[in-house]
C-alpha cells in the first residue's frame, strides 16, 4: 500500500499592474513589427489620384496593393500601379492591363472597340469608349517583358496610347492593386457620394 503525500499548493502570485503593461506593450511592439514587414515586403496602400480609371475607381480611393515580387505573371484585365521616370517624374499611376508581351494590340479609334490578337475586347468596365488616339501608332506587338497599360475612362487618361509611357516594362509596376479599402468621392465632374458597398476585391 502506497502512502502518496500531497504537497501544500502555494497561493499564485498576482501578476502586478506594471508587469501586465509591459506584457501588452510587447505584445504590441511584435504586431506592429509583423505590420511592418508585411507592408515593408508584401504590399502597399496606394490612395488613387485623378479620374483615368473611373469608373471602377475614383479619386481617393485606398487600395491595398500587392507588391510586384509576389504578383507573379501580370494578366490582361489586373489593375496594376506603374512608376516611370519619364512620365511626370515617376509620379505613380494606375491602370488596366490591356494586353501582354507576345500579344498584338489594335484600337480602331472610329468604332471605339479595341483588339487583342485579332479578338474584339468585351470592356464593360469603361467608361467612354477609346476614340482619343494619344500618337501611338497601331497595330503594335507588345515587347518581351511589358505589358500594355489603358485607364477604363478612355476620354480622360493618359497611357500606353501616349508616346510618353508606351508600353510599360513590367520591372517598372509596383504591384497589383487587390482591393478596394476605403472609397473615395471623386473629384470634379466626377464627384460622388462616398459609398461603403465598393469596398471589397478588384477585377
Amino acid at each position: 500500500m502506497r502512502i502518496g503525500f500531497h504537497k501544500k499548493q502555494e497561493p499564485r502570485k498576482k501578476t502586478s499592474g506594471i508587469a501586465a503593461g509591459l506584457e501588452y506593450l510587447h505584445d504590441i511592439v511584435y504586431v506592429l513589427a509583423l505590420i511592418l514587414l508585411l507592408f515593408t515586403f508584401c504590399m502597399r496602400v496606394v490612395i488613387v489620384s485623378g479620374s483615368s480609371m473611373f469608373p471602377t475607381l475614383v479619386d481617393g480611393d485606398y487600395l491595398l496593393l500587392i507588391n510586384r515580387p509576389l504578383c507573379g505573371e501580370f494578366e490582361q484585365g489586373d489593375i496594376v500601379v506603374a512608376s516611370m521616370d519619364r512620365f511626370r517624374g515617376g509620379e505613380a499611376i494606375v491602370k488596366r492591363v490591356i494586353a501582354t508581351e507576345g500579344q498584338t494590340v489594335d484600337i480602331d479609334f472610329r468604332t471605339g472597340i479595341v483588339y487583342v490578337d485579332g479578338e474584339a475586347l468585351q470592356e464593360d468596365y469603361i467608361y467612354t469608349p477609346t476614340i482619343l488616339s494619344e500618337g501611338v501608332e497601331f497595330p503594335l506587338v507588345v515587347e518581351e517583358g511589358c505589358v500594355f497599360l489603358m485607364g477604363d475612362n478612355r476620354g480622360d487618361s493618359r497611357d500606353s496610347r501616349a508616346p510618353e509611357i508606351g508600353q510599360v516594362d513590367e520591372r517598372e509596376l509596383l504591384g497589383r492593386a487587390v482591393f478596394l479599402m476605403l472609397p473615395g468621392t471623386g473629384r470634379g465632374a466626377y464627384t460622388m457620394p462616398r459609398d461603403y458597398d465598393r469596398i471589397g476585391g478588384l477585377n
